[in-house]
């Protein structure tokens, strides 16, 4: 790749006053630059602002397992101190790993989405 294949350019293109006001109240809300919204929205990638919401939907979700792995910890320390859990709680344990195993399946498809999304 030569140098002036990676140099940046400057494009100019008319646009009304107000079409301009308008990007620039939506990059406001959005905290992003004019640049990346024109950029992003013509090779049709995700926008920054979007980028950011999406990670941080995925920190939150790990956080949420995080929890609950942590619930399970603690059930399982209570049945090795005291040596026995009745039937029914071990069906309703046994049904909420269950539950578990399957919301985690369900957000690993949405993560492998948000990822193919986030490589654009």
């Amino acid at each position: 790749m030569s140098l002036e294949e990676n140099e940046s350019k400057t494009i100019f293109f008319r646009i009304t006053t107000q079409r301009k006001k308008d990007w620039k109240t939506i990059c406001k809300a959005k905290n992003i630059s004019l640049t990346s919204l024109i950029i992003n929205s013509v090779e049709n990638r995700m926008l920054d602002d979007e980028r950011r919401k999406v990670l941080e939907f995925i920190e939150k979700q790990d956080n949420v397992f995080t929890k609950i792995e942590t619930n399970i910890n603690q059930v399982a320390k209570i049945v090795n101190t005291q040596k026995f859990i009745s039937n029914k709680e071990l069906d309703n344990f046994s049904e909420k790993l269950s539950e578990i195993i399957i919301l985690k399946q369900s957000q690993n498809r949405i993560f492998e989405n948000i990822y193919a999304l986030l490589a654009k």
